[in-house]
């Protein structure tokens, strides 16, 4: 907006103006022959005032008379110009000491040539720093780059490219609320215009790690979780850990054939997996890998803030965005919000980093991307997902970082405009958020603690608080080439007949490593007698999931509800609170070779959407139940329709078949190709 623009202009004329008092004052004290108050001495407060004067003059008159002097001089020769400026500045600096009012400023001539350079630089400087934060003039950059570097290659082709932006964590509804507030002013104009929005639902495991592998790669099969056990590697799997994701990519090329969304000329930035992109960047599955000439990024942390610009551009912003994390969460506590969680130590820092390093860099990454003319761009952006686990996926701080992600989707969209070749923008999420406190605030204990008391084994009586999932500290460690999981993140047990219990959001699994296959509902019933009693009873806890000799797979829920599971339904029993398709989600979990002996999803009351996570976030994702399991997908018009009307779009894989075919829409015929048999089977 224009008034924004004026008020961003004034603000920056302000900051250089105390900059450039703060200067004359400190020049004052060092230089001899410059003086700033009478020899009878005045008060500090006088003396600030004439400082200020004195520059606010300065700055005027080298506003309003250089560009006549500039014109004036234009005959001069360059090199008489050049040593005129510093004597034209000088004298500029000394009819503005003359202006003071109470005329006590001085300077002798030649140090007014060096104060007022040195004002003029500092100026400058500052000018510059505060510039960079300036959305249009940090595109207008770009721009001029972007036209040199167009000038040294070779015409790109004319088709279509395809930019997928994922905002990770933005559930359907949560989009629809921020654009009716005009939070999202870009995506409101898309809606208006260009786009048409489509709810999709995800499987159990409503998480980044489950929802992007089955996006980029047309297959999850066999995460169950966030972070699972695995008894035949005797391994802890980390959705947003290097290795673990590096073996998940492996897993899916393998069972799919295919290497993936992006293997035609794409690019990936900021995601778990490469997509099969030959461009590389803050890809998580790659981190470990040693970093050779075949691929190396030029879309990095190193190449981004090897920019001068860029670098004092987002150290400005994330210095800001730490101040208010602190300011936040110092508010939360005075005003005793709940529900709350500890937002001390470093998060703030992980917080920053989130919401401003990886979001400048993956922006600036994908723009680049825009202007290298690339096919397929895929790029996830943290931000909302971060800061949502901690404040809250409806909290007045996850609204703020909306604004600003709306802002970063202005400029990708406005680079478009200079790109070699027209792309569409395809919008979409991998997971909602649900909201509600975390089951040890409500309850006193964690799920692992209420484990162990079900099998009679001690419980201590200061438990480990359990580690937030969020996937931004992942990016941090991986970025400072730090390990990945702690030592207290390892997840093995004193004794190895103890269970390992791990959580992902409202979703817990429970394996006895011991124990060399899925055990089943008889096995654990003879071991740990009043174990699944326990939890299925247990108020915070939903349903379970386990084996069953006799009926093959169970659902457990409260009152001895025992169901099988080929005659599980979504309308009656315990899973009527969860909705459309919880069934066929709990039954093609159960299905995996690496599914928890118990599976543990927590209650949802969806009169208000709450869950009770697990882990210490009060937004959360990672089971079934609310928000969660409703992201959303947000497509130019002229890309057939997703789904076919009246249809759901479900899970992963389905979105992956989507996006496969407005890629080939793009390299023919502008027209609705028909869905192929897969598609319509799904």
């Amino acid at each position: 907006m224009r008034w924004r623009r004026v008020a961003s202009q004034i603000g920056r004329s302000i900051a250089v103006w105390a900059v450039s008092t703060v200067t004359m004052l400190v020049l004052a004290g060092i230089l001899p022959d410059f003086r700033l108050q009478s020899p009878d001495g005045e008060s500090a407060t006088h003396i600030a005032v004439t400082a200020a004067f004195g520059a606010g003059a300065f700055g005027l008159l080298s506003a309003l008379v250089w560009p006549l002097l500039v014109r004036l001089l234009l005959l001069v020769p360059a090199l008489v110009l050049g040593l005129l400026v510093f004597v034209l500045n000088g004298s500029l600096l000394l009819v503005a000491l003359r202006l003071t009012p109470a005329g006590s400023a001085e300077a002798a001539p030649e140090t007014a040539v060096v104060v007022a350079a040195v004002m003029s630089a500092v100026a400058s400087a500052t000018g510059g720093a505060l510039a960079v934060r300036d959305d249009d003039a940090y595109r207008r950059r770009l721009y001029r780059l972007a036209d040199r570097r167009r000038r040294r290659m070779p015409p790109g082709p004319s088709a279509p490219g395809t930019v997928f932006l994922q905002l990770d964590g933005v559930g359907h509804d949560v989009l629809v609320d921020a654009v009716k507030k005009g939070l999202m002013p870009t995506v409101a104009g898309w809606l208006d215009a260009t786009h048409r929005l489509t709810p999709w639902r995800t499987d159990w495991s409503s998480q980044t790690g489950a929802s992007q592998l089955g996006i980029l790669h047309g297959s999850n099969h066999d995460v169950p979780a966030f972070r699972w056990y695995e008894k035949d590697r005797g391994e802890v799997m980390v959705c947003n850990r290097p290795t673990s994701a590096a073996e998940l990519q492996r897993r899916a090329v393998e069972f799919t054939g295919d290497g993936g969304l992006l293997t035609a000329d794409g690019a990936s930035r900021g995601n778990l997996f490469s997509g099969g992109a030959d461009e590389q960047a803050l890809v998580l599955s790659i981190a470990t890998r040693r970093r050779g000439r075949d691929n190396r990024s030029r879309a990095g942390y190193f190449a981004y803030f090897a920019d001068p610009a860029n670098a004092v551009r987002t150290a400005m912003s994330f210095v800001a965005e730490v101040g208010r994390e602190m300011g936040q969460s110092t508010r939360a506590v005075i005003g005793k919000q709940r529900p709350r969680v500890s937002r001390g130590g470093l998060y703030p820092f992980v917080r920053a980093f989130a919401t401003v390093v990886e979001r400048d860099v993956v922006v600036a990454a994908v723009m680049g991307d825009m202007l290298a003319g690339r096919t397929a761009v895929y790029a996830d952006l943290v931000a909302y997902d971060e800061v949502a686990h901690h404040s809250g996926p409806r909290s007045r701080d996850a609204e703020k970082v909306l604004q600003r992600l709306d802002r970063s989707l202005a400029l990708i969209a406005n680079v478009a405009e200079h790109a070699p070749r027209p792309y569409r923008i395809v919008l979409l999420s991998d997971h909602g958020q649900s909201p509600g406190e975390t089951f040890r605030a409500r309850y006193g204990l964690g799920l692992g603690e209420l484990v162990r008391a079900g099998c009679g084994l001690p419980v201590p009586r200061k438990a480990r608080r359990t580690h937030s999932g969020a996937e931004a500290r992942a990016a941090v460690r991986a970025a400072l080439r730090r390990p990945v999981e702690e030592r207290h993140e390892q997840h093995h047990p004193a004794h190895r007949s103890e269970p390992i219990v791990l959580a992902s959001g409202n979703l817990g699994l429970v394996s006895f490593p011991d124990v060399p296959h899925r055990m089943s509902k008889e096995e654990i019933d003879a071991r740990h007698p009043a174990l699944l009693t326990t939890l299925a009873n247990h108020p915070g806890i939903g349903f379970l999931l386990v084996r069953s000799e006799e009926h093959g797979g169970v659902l457990l829920g409260a009152y001895g509800a025992e169901i099988p599971l080929d005659r599980l339904d979504d309308r009656h029993g315990p899973l009527e609170a969860f909705g459309p398709g919880a069934a066929d989600a709990v039954r093609r979990t159960h299905s995996f070779p690496h599914t928890a002996d118990i599976m543990v999803n927590s209650f949802h009351d969806p009169a208000d959407g709450e869950v009770l996570a697990f882990e210490e976030q009060i937004g959360s994702h990672g089971g079934l139940g609310g928000a969660q399991g409703r992201p959303f997908l947000l497509s130019p018009v002229v890309f057939s329709a997703p789904v076919e009307e009246g249809r759901e779009l479900v899970g992963a894989e389905q979105v992956h078949r989507v996006l496969r075919r407005w890629l080939r829409e793009t390299d023919g015929p502008q027209v609705p190709v028909e869905t192929e048999p897969e598609e319509r089977a799904a």
